[in-house]
């Protein structure tokens, strides 16, 4: 393991913790009712401190002077590795939900797979992390059976949101040089070998909710090479704000 790949898997891991988590905190203020505004902020705040727990590690491993907040918080859009479908706008409640199912249902997966890492680290991230995902996924899961089998339109809502973010799912499961490096040498987990559990959790939630499984095999790619969407630019503008306007600023 090279000090540069070590950190680069945790960059990614923490990134998609933190631009999902700004994503959700949009929510707070605007949620369908207050259970569900508070159950998205508290979500968020999740993911958030998942994120801070690594950019903290990276912060050890880096001689730049950087703290875990310049770390996460000024970098240019292109630095940023997180898969692409966490920075997609929340769109109705349904897109909201499709993505929290797709993504909690991974990771969960993953983290658990963490767990037996050989990285002290990662092993112990992995441990602590994933109560809190559990309950991500349960409250995922409970929506997506609530919307896909109650009204026709929540139905027509939630079905048109899984299929307009399945061609994004690729990313989640694509092995790089990366990821196979981390998984060969025990320290990492292969994306790729998540996904016949993660296909048949989604294929019974999906038949229990009475919804179709996209069939589309292309998918979006790059952001895990700092190539993002037109969106990626609008959301750092909001996060960075203070960061960039009082450098060094604490609260």
């Amino acid at each position: 393991m090279t000090n540069q790949a070590y950190y680069t898997y945790l960059l990614r891991l923490a990134d998609d913790n933190l631009i999902l988590g700004q994503r959700l905190s949009e929510w707070c203020g605007h949620g369908p009712i207050l259970e569900e505004d508070i159950a998205l902020s508290n979500i968020a705040l999740d993911y958030i401190g998942q994120s801070t727990n690594i950019y903290k590690q990276l912060a050890s491993l880096s001689n730049d002077g950087r703290d875990e907040d310049a770390i996460a918080l000024t970098r240019m859009e292109s630095e940023y590795v997180n898969a692409l479908m966490l920075e997609l706008p929340n769109g109705d409640y349904a897109v909201t939900i499709a993505r929290q199912y797709y993504y909690s249902s991974f990771y969960l997966l993953y983290l658990d797979h963490l767990k037996t890492s050989s990285d002290v680290f990662l092993s112990g991230f992995a441990e602590k992390s994933i109560k809190e995902v559990k309950y991500h996924l349960q409250h995922a899961t409970d929506w997506m059976l609530r919307l896909g089998d109650g009204t026709p339109e929540s139905h027509s809502r939630l079905q048109h949101a899984v299929n307009g973010l399945w061609p994004y799912l690729g990313e989640l499961f694509n092995d790089d040089e990366l990821d196979v490096e981390a998984a060969n040498e025990g320290w990492g987990t292969s994306r790729e070998a998540l996904r016949t559990a993660w296909t048949d959790r989604l294929n019974a939630v999906f038949a229990e909710a009475g919804l179709t499984v996209p069939s589309e095999a292309w998918y979006h790619s790059g952001g895990r090479k700092g190539r993002h969407t037109e969106h990626m630019g609008f959301l750092l503008a909001e996060m960075q704000f203070l960061q960039r306007a009082f450098p060094g600023a604490k609260w």
